[in-house]
């Protein structure tokens, strides 16, 4: 059985405890965790766990049935069918060479998001292995920090 990346959107209620114990169910049963993202769902007691894993169908299976029995959990979508997003910052310092930093920014939804006295933080927004060709590709302006956000992922 071949290992599968799997992009979970899991809605629970949002109270003490909840992310402790989605990530005890993962950690008790030896699943990894690729990325987590959590937000409260506007105007409601809900939040959206965005979680990103993988593994053979049996274990995914297992994953989603295990996600169900959890009481605080009110649903959990495992669609093909997401929006899903990353983000990366990426801080470069200003004695850097910057030709072609600007045309690589808006290939990959970039922008400067900072910058300080000898660095610059640029910021891309894009697909997950667009993200990871990005982070490839800016190497050549030899970043002094990277900081890689998870997934964020809406059913379309």
């Amino acid at each position: 059985m071949e290992n599968a990346r799997r992009v979970l959107s899991v809605v629970v209620l949002n109270e003490d405890g909840v992310l402790s114990r989605i990530s005890g169910l993962f950690a008790g049963r030896g699943y990894n965790i690729d990325t987590l993202t959590v937000a409260p769902v506007p105007s409601t007691n809900l939040s959206r766990l965005t979680i990103v894993t993988s593994g053979n169908s049996r274990v995914l299976e297992q994953i989603v049935k295990q996600l169900h029995k959890l009481i605080p959990t009110y649903k959990v979508i495992e669609s093909n069918e997401f929006v899903e997003k990353e983000m990366a910052l990426v801080k470069i310092p200003l004695s850097e060479d910057f030709s072609g930093l600007d045309m690589l920014l808006k290939a990959y939804n970039g922008t400067i998001a900072s910058s300080g006295d000898d660095f610059i933080v640029a910021m891309v927004a894009d697909d997950a292995n667009r993200v990871e060709n990005f982070l490839k590709a800016v190497k050549k302006y030899n970043p002094t920090d990277v900081v890689r956000g998870g997934s964020v992922a809406m059913d379309v």
